[in-house]
């Protein structure tokens, strides 16, 4: 490998995310073309065009490998089904609360997603946090104390896309599947409901596929190519990209879609949703210190018991004092669960996100996010108890 290809790769990987991130952040701008369709069929017509775009992708890619095992596994398609279950939630609302005229607080929901899932991580992994964790999520309360103020009600919008797709990550972590084959799987499963829904909505008069021309349907239809194309490219990115790096690529998508809140679609922002927003901004400032932190102190330990092991290597084997196994299975260990951290804590996927499986830490499988899932597995950095031996 010449010394210009890993820049290279590099810069590829860049561009991939930001192709990635940057579909995802204006979606808000393309639910509304779809109209005057309702969410509930604008969400239907997105899971029978993703099944038909990922077919033709996993049949040009030729990964078939994977079915023949998983339907061989139902307590696995159990989970894939209730993963689909949340994501079509996730889903729904998230179309219709960008075309009800609450982008800025879907947008709230993403940015407070990585909150949820370390809550996620605590109260049903049992995991442990670092006290700048703590800090994150306590200041996470607190804002959404703020906003509950300044929207003189729960933002309930946010608070369930936020839950949902937490739920979803949570269930995409025991899936193990990479997330052009889990997104086949799920779409799989709400395929034949969505097209029941369709054909429902014909036969009552009530759907627009064919009333509002051919534009219109040509538009539903690359409802699937819209959900597809951004997490092909994020797979180029996270294979190019190390993990801090994809995990601040995350804070694009509700940035976007904030920015377009307040700019395009002319949302209000009062004096209480800036501080609560500039909470929030500031728990995941917080978390993202705290991840990078982290990734940077074990990865000197990790140097240091690679160096340690390379010098007892070069000694007689008279001389080599008695090896300590646990310990550096628990450095290497603890470095990669820190180079999972920061794209965990950094932020979640959209979703319809997969897995990303990036640098020299082989990731574990999902999650919404990611090398866990679509969000990188509900734990959000948190330190998980674990006995040597």
């Amino acid at each position: 490998m010449t010394p210009t290809q890993p820049s290279a790769e590099h810069r590829t990987g860049l561009l991939f995310g930001f192709a990635a991130y940057g579909i995802w952040g204006l979606f808000p701008l393309y639910w509304p073309l779809l109209e005057p369709a309702g969410a509930a069929e604008i969400l239907a017509h997105r899971m029978v065009w993703s099944l038909v775009v990922m077919a033709v992708v996993m049949l040009v890619l030729r990964r078939r490998s994977w079915i023949r095992p998983l339907l061989r596994q139902p307590k696995r398609l159990g989970l894939i089904a209730l993963a689909a279950t949340a994501i079509s939630a996730n889903w729904g609302l998230y179309i219709w609360s960008v075309n009800s005229g609450h982008v800025v607080e879907a947008a709230l929901g993403y940015f407070i997603n990585p909150l949820v899932s370390i809550a996620f991580g605590v109260l049903l992994l049992r995991e442990r946090l670092r006290p700048a964790q703590w800090v994150a999520v306590a200041t996470g309360a607190v804002a959404v104390a703020v906003l509950t103020v300044g929207y003189g009600q729960l933002p309930w919008i946010a608070l369930c896309l936020a839950f949902s797709f937490a739920l979803y990550g949570l269930l995409k972590k025991h899936i193990g599947l990479d997330g052009l084959e889990s997104l086949t799987a799920e779409t799989t499963i709400q395929f034949l409901p969505a097209l029941g829904f369709l054909f429902f909505l014909a036969s009552r008069g009530d759907s627009t596929f064919t009333t509002q021309g051919t534009g219109h349907a040509l538009l539903l239809a690359t409802a699937g190519a819209v959900t597809a194309l951004p997490l092909v490219c994020f797979g180029g990115a996270a294979v190019r990209l190390p993990l801090s790096t994809i995990g601040l690529l995350q804070y694009l998508t509700p940035l976007s879609q904030f920015v377009l809140g307040v700019t395009v679609f002319r949302e209000e922002m009062p004096p209480e949703r800036w501080a609560g927003f500039s909470l929030v901004w500031l728990a995941l400032s917080i978390l993202t210190w705290d991840a990078l932190r982290t990734a940077r102190r074990t990865r000197v330990q990790l140097r240091g018991a690679r160096a340690a092991a390379a010098e007892r290597a070069a000694l007689p084997a008279t001389a080599l004092p008695a090896a300590e196994p646990p310990a550096a299975e628990t450095a290497g260990t603890t470095a990669a669960e820190a180079a999972l951290e920061i794209g965990t804590a950094a932020g979640t996927l959209p979703p319809g996100s997969g897995k990303a499986a990036a640098g020299p830490v082989a990731a574990t499988p999902e999650h919404p996010g990611a090398a866990a899932a679509g969000a990188h597995g509900p734990a959000g950095g948190a330190e998980t108890r674990r006995t040597s031996g």
